[in-house]
């Protein structure tokens, strides 16, 4: 059977372009460093990658969530450190205040303490992480607590809420990192605040029964914050057994795309140089048939 010259061009040109294109995709190999570039490449192993991809970016994701919450708790564990050590001088001061040698103008100048410890506990109970409220619990954009002084009396009033603002830690697992300050500090009539508020007044009307029983309450207001700081040291545990076992599953997901979609450059060079040759020996082979015709043979 006679093979026309337009037969055997249109295969030399079919040949060399397949050779081209295998040249292409392996010098894309070794810029990339990667063996799939493309769908075409290996479509089940693209598929792969993407999903490992995808993965690793929610991983991301929740290891920024992890060293936010961890902000929060540092946040919420030093503001109730300061409390504690305020309430602690308050017992000391409520002993010193309880002695019978201890004068009603003594008391009175005690009271002006206890007013300055009212303030820097009201201060810590609105203590912020990047401009958000710890101790208001989902109400985060609002100060939680702020004394009101009126005409017969001073409370200090709660504008937060009782349900603790979480963050997501996994796929189906957020942890507490707020916290309801009324739980924790009282609203006025309750809690920390009320007691130093009694304090300074048993203080002012140099009353040392008043004092007295002030002084078991610190006691109890000292358990519940304490209590408080625990949950926290409780909670900080467990962000780092989920950051553990986060890391670890990073590591295994980029290990397996790393496998999946690099490449190994030894190889993929050596075959670039294996197809240059093959290629540049089509081209000259090509050049040769490409220039034969009838003539030739006359």
């Amino acid at each position: 059977m006679r093979v026309s010259n337009q037969s055997t061009f249109d295969a030399i040109k079919y040949q060399l372009a397949q050779a081209a294109d295998s040249l292409v995709k392996a010098n894309a190999i070794v810029s990339s460093g990667k063996k799939i570039n493309n769908l075409s490449d290996d479509p089940i192993g693209m598929v792969q990658v993407l999903s490992l991809k995808e993965s690793l970016s929610s991983m991301d994701q929740l290891g920024r969530n992890i060293s936010t919450a961890r902000n929060w708790l540092n946040g919420g564990e030093t503001a109730l450190g300061r409390v504690k050590r305020i309430i602690t001088d308050m017992k000391t001061l409520c002993v010193q205040m309880a002695n019978g040698t201890v004068g009603s103008s003594e008391r009175a100048a005690a009271a002006a303490q206890v007013q300055g410890a009212l303030e820097q506990v009201v201060s810590l109970a609105n203590a912020q992480v990047n401009g958000q409220y710890i101790f208001a619990g989902t109400n985060t954009g609002t100060k939680p607590f702020a004394i009101q002084t009126g005409s017969s009396s001073t409370t200090v009033a709660y504008s937060g809420n009782d349900a603790p603002f979480s963050v997501k830690i996994g796929k189906n697992t957020s942890v507490q990192v707020g916290q309801s300050g009324q739980a924790v500090f009282g609203d006025g009539s309750t809690g920390i605040f009320k007691t130093l508020l009694d304090l300074k007044g048993y203080l002012e009307g140099n009353s040392v029964a008043g004092v007295q029983q002030c002084m078991t309450v610190l006691n109890s207001n000292l358990d519940q914050v304490s209590s408080a700081v625990s949950e926290i040291g409780a909670k900080g545990v467990q962000l780092d057994t989920k950051d553990k076992i986060l890391q670890d599953m990073k590591l295994s997901y980029q290990t397996r795309k790393s496998s999946l979609q690099d490449a190994d450059m030894v190889s993929a060079i050596s075959d670039v140089t294996l197809r240059q040759t093959a290629y540049q020996a089509a081209l000259a082979s090509s050049a040769k048939v490409m220039r034969m015709s009838l003539v030739d043979y006359l």
